[in-house]
């Protein structure tokens, strides 16, 4: 038997590569010599959940440092979807990375207690099951309820990632609302407070009428209408219509003939509220107001004059060039109001009620009164044209409700010396964002930073730390912020003088977003001296879609409270699709979870889980139909069970930095078979191994075996495969990775060297036992290169291989071998896919003819003519010079790349269907056609001034080369027909 040469086995090996890296992989194990026929997904995965998610068992003795991590939290308001899989696995790949590297990786898990988002979701569950209101129930019954849905979804988060593989550090798990952060966010209101940079006053909030909150930016879609729209509105029986511009005149007072400006407006409805009626000061159409002391207009509801202004805001081009203002429904009027001196007045209670102040409208829906107010209009002759108008609706993505924009108190912070710190840390280059493209955004969002309401009037959440106190003498009031009203009160009494004061905490919560901005040092135990210990961290990544809501407020908060920015750098993943680019949605019935990706789902259990969700009130009637009927179109078979892994690949195998990311099922379940293909070549090798009788834990090193060509082929092609990984991980190009070890191991490994060895071992030549110990390395290094992105699959084949094989990939990575063995396949690819156009198979028994277009290209062909063979599936192989050719018993025959020609012979049983007689001369016309296209195009390159400046020799020298390659294939393909 042939014995390859053996060093003492150290247990973890490691190696320095010229590439400048440490590699090191901590897989200690028994070998196995069972492996099943086929992957089989569900089978692997069983039993290996909870070791492999836990991260303690894979941290390295050598240790570089640490690195810190910090999961964005999924919201307790259901299950993981694919956005949620995406930035785990990224983040689990990291982890598992910097593991085998060395270092101790801590990072942190938790979920969002997602203050409106969880309450919308349990006020429908409630009426749904018992037809109860939160309020019917009372706050603490409803809380009750809350938190029992919290403990639910909370557990199925955590299983939900623990079944999608990630390595978290679970003893540092954390809820927001959870004692220690309740305590946390209390005392970053307090300090932020104290400091004045939190104020209660009076300033305009998107408000939700359903919600009767102040809701986040975040939280508004805009719906983009093209004309009038039907839409269904909460609270109302029909439909509203939206995309409507209406004309509408104020009558000019202080004028001898009656004369009239004609403003447009979109929202009739909010006239009541107008304060006055602005045009630009340039346009002509009302110069002749400029001269005027003052014009005032009469408003027809409120029966009392308003002024017009003048402000260079107002656009000319829009409508009739002179806008109403309605201070206290709309930003740019706000702003405009404050400029002018205006007093907003409010004309919508917080249910959306017209208020009492309008006697006529009082207590009428907004929608019903705008109808109203439109027939008064009309009566008194006001009203003029209406017209299609395309509009952008802002819609409560919480209630779907229509956003009004409201005058109300409410908690601010004050965020621009924060924001100038946050930007200035970015300018600086002390915190960099990836991809760097970003900072742009970054500087649109922080230069202009407005105040931050961060009050929400709900019940779920963090109740805000903030007390009016009242002196119960003279009946002075003021705020005080406190962790209980004891120490409420002694503040209190130290500020107002007195020791008869009466107590009431605002009822109000906090915007989740604060207390999120707080967890790169809350979930450390801040304000603690102990969160130092794992504070700033190393990474935060997460979608760009957050990058002002959540990333930039850690940042300005983190820089504030602590002193120093809460992490090194940002990673911004892009936001998941579906495979034709669509966003996800209910309505489009494209929405997938992970587990259905992982375990498959039938079309009906699907539909089923829909109804489900009907049921327990998180989705109406409506919105399941629309579901149903997008997912019979996407899903018609339903979802084939890819696995956890082929999840993970898939997810990976896109450039996660893109703005979004497509993601394609079917792609998923074709990187499935790619890993059985990868069991397969395993199988194959072991029962190499098994024929040979030769014990592959026995192979301890590579260094010193006399490898043939393919053999050190393939070990050069994983050299330059790990090389790659290394530099893709480096620079967070996951999908590099991904195609190098994709194409490594599919097109490199299986495809071609295993079909090489495939003789040597069945005669059991010498070579064949270094081909079995060859690709028992190349399995072994390749399969622990690829566990971050597939830790399920790779740790049940490693059991079955040699763990610790000592190789000095510096000496195995070999260009011009490369480059040689290049010519040889693509010579074969040419020869496979003419044998595939013309339905050849082995039962036509086909034989090959090469014909070497010069002596050196016969010298190059004539060592790999046994694997040619192997490569091109044929039963004989023959090497000619060009002038031996002879055509007369070839089917076929046309050219395989410059270096020589090819024919194929087959026996009687080959018969070619009709029209394949002219097919072979048809196949070489269009290779001809393409070639000198080809050809051409790189002539023209050639003979560019600019390139021949700009480009390297190397790189001038190639394509001089490919000209000189592509003259000899296309007269050799002329000479065919001639």
């Amino acid at each position: 038997m042939f014995k390859l040469l053996h060093i003492s086995n150290k247990g973890v090996v490691r190696h320095r590569l010229n590439y400048g890296i440490n590699v090191k992989y901590n897989i200690l194990r028994r070998m196995s010599s069972k492996l099943a026929n086929a992957y089989q997904p569900k089978v692997v995965e069983h039993g290996k959940v909870d070791k492999l998610c836990s991260s303690a068992d894979m941290k390295g003795k050598c240790k570089p440092g640490t690195y810190r991590m910090l999961l964005p939290p999924p919201n307790v308001t259901g299950s993981l979807h694919l956005g949620h899989a995406l930035m785990a696995t990224i983040q689990d790949v990291i982890s598992r990375q910097k593991r085998q590297l060395g270092y101790d990786v801590l990072w942190i898990p938790g979920t969002d207690h997602a203050g409106i988002a969880t309450q919308v979701v349990v006020e429908k569950k409630l009426l749904k099951e018992r037809g109860l209101s939160r309020h019917e129930l009372g706050r603490d019954d409803f809380l009750k309820e809350v938190w029992k849905w919290k403990q639910e979804k909370g557990d199925g988060i955590v299983e939900d990632l623990k079944k999608l593989g990630c390595t978290l550090s679970w003893d540092r798990e954390y809820f927001t609302m959870d004692e220690r952060q309740a305590y946390a966010v209390n005392e970053a209101f307090i300090r932020l407070f104290e400091e004045g940079l939190i104020e209660r006053k009076e300033s305009l909030v998107n408000w939700s009428c359903t919600l009767q909150s102040a809701i986040s930016d975040i939280e508004v879609e805009t719906l983009d209408l093209k004309g009038p729209t039907e839409l269904s509105v909460p609270g109302y029986e029909k439909n509203i219509t939206f995309g409507r511009m209406y004309d509408i005149s104020y009558r000019i007072m202080n004028v001898t003939e009656p004369e009239y400006i004609k403003v447009s407006t979109t929202r009739p409805e909010t006239l009541l509220g107008d304060v006055a009626v602005a045009v630009n000061p340039t346009d002509e159409r009302y110069q002749k107001y400029r001269n005027m002391p003052e014009v005032l207009l009469w408003h027809p509801f409120r029966e009392e004059p308003i002024p017009l202004i003048f402000d260079v805001s107002v656009e000319p081009e829009f409508g009739t060039g002179a806008v109403k203002i309605t201070p206290a429904h709309d930003r740019n009027d706000f702003d405009l109001a404050q400029r002018h001196l205006l007093k907003p007045i409010q004309v919508f209670s917080e249910q959306g009620l017209i208020n009492d102040d309008f006697k006529a409208f009082s207590h009428k829906p907004r929608f019903e009164a705008r109808e109203m107010i439109l027939q008064k209009l009309a009566e008194l002759h006001l009203l003029h044209d209406i017209h299609d108008h395309a509009m952008q609706l802002p819609i409560c993505s919480r209630s779907k409700d229509v956003i009004e924009y409201m005058l109300r108190e409410q908690w601010f912070l004050h965020c621009q010396s924060m924001a100038d710190e946050a930007l200035a840390e970015v300018l600086s280059g002390r915190l960099q964002i990836v991809p760097p493209n970003f900072e742009i955004e970054w500087q649109r969002w922080l230069e202009n930073c407005h105040d931050w309401c961060i009050s929400r009037q709900l019940w779920w959440g963090h109740q805000i730390p903030a007390y009016k106190a009242t002196n119960c003498s003279d009946g002075k009031t003021i705020w005080v912020a406190a962790h209980s009203e004891q120490e409420a009160l002694i503040k209190s009494r130290e500020k107002l003088g007195s020791a008869d004061i009466a107590l009431a905490r605002d009822l109000d919560v906090l915007d989740t977003w604060f207390s999120s901005a707080l967890l790169p040092f809350s979930a450390s135990n801040w304000p603690l001296e102990e969160y130092k210990k794992h504070y700033p961290l190393d990474l935060m990544e997460t979608g760009h879609d957050i990058l002002f809501f959540w990333v930039a407020r850690m940042v300005m908060l983190g820089l504030k409270l602590t002193g120093s920015a809460p992490f090194k750098k940002i990673l911004l993943n892009g936001i998941v699709c579906d495979a034709h680019g669509r966003k996800m949605s209910k309505s489009l019935g494209n929405v997938v979870t992970p587990q259905q990706v992982v375990q498959g789902a039938s079309l009906k259990s699907l539909e089923q889980e829909l109804q489900a969700a009907h049921k327990a009130g998180v989705l109406s009637q409506g919105e399941v139909k629309k579901s149903i009927k997008g997912l019979q179109h996407m899903f018609p078979q339903g979802i084939q069970e890819c696995g956890t892994d082929a999840l993970r690949f898939t997810l990976c195998s896109h450039n996660i930095k893109s703005h979004f990311i497509n993601f394609d099922i079917n792609e998923c379940y074709t990187n499935k078979l790619f890993l059985n293909k990868i069991w397969q070549a395993t199988r194959f090798t072991l029962g190499a191994a098994e024929r040979l009788n030769m014990p592959l834990n026995e192979i301890e090193t590579m260094n010193q075996v006399p490898l043939g060509k393919w053999d050190l082929w393939i070990l050069s092609r994983l050299a330059d495969t790990l090389k790659l990984c290394h530099e893709s991980f480096e620079k967070f190009n996951f999908h590099m990775a991904t195609g190098a070890l994709k194409n490594f191991l599919y097109s490199n490994l299986c495809d071609v060297y295993v079909e090489t060895c495939k003789r040597n071992i069945n005669l059991q030549k010498p070579e064949g036992y270094i081909h079995c110990a060859t690709l028992a390395t190349a399995l072994s290094w390749s399969l622990q290169a690829m566990s971050p992105f597939t830790p399920f699959v790779t740790e049940e084949l490693l059991k079955h291989l040699p763990p610790n094989i000592d190789i000095d990939l510096n000496r195995f990575h070999d260009v011009q071998l490369e480059k040689e063995i290049s010519l040889i396949l693509e010579v074969c690819q040419q020869i496979r896919q003419l044998k595939s156009r013309n339905t050849i198979s082995k039962k036509h028994d086909p034989h090959l003819y090469l014909y070497g277009h010069n002596d050196e290209a016969c010298n190059i062909l004539q060592p790999y003519l046994q694997e040619i063979q192997a490569l091109t599936l044929t039963n004989g192989i023959h090497l000619k010079a060009i002038k031996e050719k002879s055509k007369q018993h070839l089917n076929l025959f046309s050219t395989a790349g410059h270096l020589c020609s090819f024919g194929i012979s087959t026996n009687d049983s080959y018969k070619p269907s009709l029209g394949k007689s002219s097919s072979a001369h048809d196949i070489n016309e269009q290779k001809l056609q393409k070639l000198e296209a080809d050809l051409k195009r790189y002539r023209m390159r050639m003979d560019n001034e600019g390139f021949r400046k700009s480009a390297s020799q190397e790189v001038q020298q190639k394509h001089a080369e490919k000209i000189q390659q592509l003259e000899v294939e296309i007269e050799k393909i002329k000479s065919m027909s001639s």
